[in-house]
This record gives structure tokens, sequence and C-alpha cells, in this order.
């Protein structure tokens, strides 16, 4: 197949969902069953509620038609909503599940890291599960000899290694299965979004040992929610939807339509009905927006440009003090900041019946680049009372400029921060730099 890593044509995974597990029957009862079975089916074909409905009813396709060529040496994003069907095709292509329809190609070895607590056993050290592993992937005992070192010292369990990995906490366990995964040297890596779970230092050591097998030829196919990190490792990209190849090409590309198509991130979030509407009898949450510095929605924003967050309620009671109050956080669940509306027109003052429109101005240069999480509530301060509050009610993604133009400048590696100022640098010339003069009582020779 030339210089083809995996082939897929026509994939399909279906589950059935919703059955539960018939209790044991004596004989007697089978034999009743067999007999009775088709004046049953007769019955239930004329009523239209045969079994072969319900059974279709309680199908699940979680892959349907799934047809793509992935090269050697590709670095590939999966990207798509929960439930769109990624986890399911690294399992096919990591022959933990077969596929229910189509054909499924993989050329060469292949590591794999789905999910915390696969790939070692319990009872083994973490000594003897890398040599487990190795010997799995088809290597030779010097080859993971070779590469021990490397594995322990990039787990950082050196004082751990010869302990069963059942005593394992659970970050020791990822590091340990992902320092394996990348190092025995697999022709095709696999890595799920488990890395959320890792720190922020394990998490960019990840990310750049994944960077390292892309450039050594390697194929990499990486699953993460986290876009960022999509199209920084990536030069494609796939989006799944509904378990369907939605869109395939250039990351940049797939992960900007992404954010934009309402499938990703929501910048919008509306209850028209205000029984639905989150709230009480005194206010009711009817809608938060996205917008960017022209008005309009917004799932996508550069990094250097002003945009705002629009808070719509209702006050359903003359005479309510209240306030709507923002709170912003970052992928791995850091709280930037909360803020809360400080209007002085209505600080402390009762409001009447009616509909506002709360808007928060949030300037350029002032979020790192990345995904923010908002959620929100609406509060009376004194004496305090929470009438709603949502964890997560919209969410955006922060895209740096290519150019050079933010506060990154021409920098292309990681820049840690949850923020991201353009700050004001002043720098004064003061000429050639000139010799220290000898201390007194000392003779320059």
């Amino acid at each position: 197949m030339g210089n083809l890593a995996i082939q897929l044509e026509n994939l399909g995974k279906m589950y059935h969902i919703g059955h539960v597990k018939a209790p044991y029957r004596t004989l007697r009862e089978t034999i009743i069953e067999a007999c009775t079975a088709p004046a049953r089916r007769m019955r239930q074909m004329f009523r239209g509620t045969a079994a072969g409905a319900a059974d279709l009813r309680a199908r699940f396709w979680a892959l349907k038609d799934v047809s793509l060529e992935i090269k050697h040496g590709e670095v590939v994003g999966l990207i798509g909503r929960n439930g769109a069907g990624k986890s399911t095709l690294l399992k096919i292509l990591s022959r933990i599940t077969e596929p229910t329809t189509g054909i499924g190609c993989v050329y060469g070895r292949v590591g794999s890291l789905l999910e915390v607590g696969t790939g070692f056993h319990p009872e083994l050290t973490g000594r003897e599960n890398i040599f487990l592993n190795g010997a799995i992937l088809g290597m030779q005992k010097s080859e993971i000899r070779r590469k021990f070192d490397q594995i322990v010292e990039f787990a950082e369990v050196e004082k751990f290694i010869d302990t069963p990995v059942k005593h394992y906490s659970s970050g020791m366990y990822l590091r340990l299965a992902f320092s394996v995964a990348a190092h025995l040297e697999p022709e095709i890596l696999l890595v799920d979004e488990v890395l959320a779970v890792g720190d922020a230092g394990f998490q960019r050591k990840c990310m750049n040992r994944m960077q390292e097998v892309g450039q050594e030829g390697r194929t990499v196919i990486f699953v993460s929610h986290n876009m960022q990190a999509v199209t920084r490792l990536c030069d494609r990209a796939i989006l799944l939807h509904e378990g369907k190849v939605y869109e395939d090409g250039p990351a940049r590309q797939v992960v900007s339509n992404y954010l934009h198509s309402g499938l990703g991130l929501t910048c919008l979030r509306e209850w028209p009905d205000i029984n639905q509407a989150p709230g009480n009898e005194k206010v009711r949450l009817r809608a938060v927006r996205v917008k960017d510095e022209h008005g309009e929605l917004a799932s996508a924003l550069d990094i250097r440009r002003p945009f705002y967050l629009e808070v719509e309620f209702d006050v359903l009671q003359s005479g309510t003090v209240v306030y709507p109050l923002l709170g912003f956080e970052n992928e791995e669940g850091v709280t930037l900041f909360v803020t809360i509306e400080r209007d002085p027109r209505w600080r402390r003052k009762p409001r009447p019946a009616g509909r506002y429109y709360s808007r928060v101005h949030i300037p350029g240069n002032f979020f790192a680049e990345g995904t923010i999480l908002c959620g929100g509530a609406l509060i009376t301060e004194s004496p305090y009372i929470c009438h709603c509050h949502e964890k997560y009610l919209v969410a955006f993604q922060i895209v740096d400029a290519p150019d050079g133009s933010s506060a990154r400048g021409d920098y292309g590696g990681n820049m840690p921060g949850v923020l991201r100022p353009m700050l004001d640098w002043q720098v004064e010339y003061l000429g050639e730099p000139q010799e220290a003069e000898a201390p007194a009582g000392q003779r320059v020779q």
C-alpha cells in the first residue's frame, strides 16, 4: 500500500443499547417460550409492535461509513463534540474493538494511550510492564533496554519503577503509560485526550514529545478538545460529527470551520421559553452572547481585538436589586477571574420589571490563546441571594496572530500563563559598552 499508514473503507461500529440481560430460565420455561414465540410474533406484527422494530430502535451507530487514508509521517488531529466517535475510532485502530462494517487496515507497529488503566498489568512492576509492552509491540529486549532509561526519566518514576503499578497514583500511572507509548518507537502513535488529567508541566512534555515523534517521520493520531493544541501539533485535522467524517483538511482551516459551525463551542445560549429559563419568580436569565467588536456573534476571536459578552435577563418583580455575574476559566478548570456588573445607574437600586441587556467589554491583548469557558449567575448582594447559577453558559476560542503583531511577537514556542497583555516596554540606548573603572588603589595593566 505504498506510503499509507492507515486506510479505512466504509468503516462502521454499531452498539446495542438499552438491553437488560435476561434472567436464567428453567428448561420448562425455555420450551414454552419456543412453542409460543411464533404466535406471539404474529400478533406483534399485526399490531405494529414487532420485535424487529424494537431491535432497530436499540441500535446506536458510533461510527458510520467512515472512509479515509492517512500517510506515514502525518500528524492528524481528530476533533468533534463528545459522542462524535473519536475514541471509538481509536479503539478500532488499536484493535481493542472490531468494526461492525467496513474494512480498516493499519500498516505499521501501533503504540496507543487511550485511557488511564489500559495496557498495563496491575500486578506487574513498572519495569516489567515496560518490557511487556515492548514485547507486545514486537520489539527485541535489546531495543527495550536501549530505551529504558529514557522512558523512566520522562515518566519521573525512578523511585517506584520496581513497585507494582497497582500502587501508583493516577498521575504516575499516566506518566509511565504515555512514556512507554511514545518512546518504544511505534510507527503509529494513537493518543486520546487522557492528557487532560495530567498537570500543566506534564502536558507540555507530552506535546513536545508528540511533536518530536511527528518530526521523526512517524504517524501520530491525536484526539483533543483543545483546539490550540491541535493547530500547533497537527498539519491535518479530521472533524467527526455523529459518527461520520464531516470535514477533512488543513488543521487551521478545519478548526476554524468547526468553531464557526455550531458543532463545537457555542457563543450563544438562549431560553425563548421563560418557564425553561434559569431563575425564579423574581428574575430569569434569557440569553448570553459572545460578540466581536462589530457586534457579530463569534466563537473564534482574534487575540488582538476587543470583544464583549452580552447578558439578557428579565426582572419579573419590580423593586428587585439584581446584578449579572460572569466567571471565566480555561480548559484546565483554572478560574481566571469573576466580574460583576457595576453600572452606577443600578448599583444598590431596585429595578423596575422589564428586560435588561448588560454588556461587559473585554480588551484586546488580554486573554492568552486557547479555549475560554464562561459561566454566570444572577445575584443580589445584600442580603446575598443567588437567583440562578449556570457553570457553563458559553465558550469561545482566542486565536493568536500569526504575523508577530501580538504579545507573542515572533516567538513560536509554548508561552505559559492564562493572560497575555501587550505591555508597554521602553528601551533606551546608552551607547557603546564601556570598560569598568579599576577600584581605587589598583593599577590597570
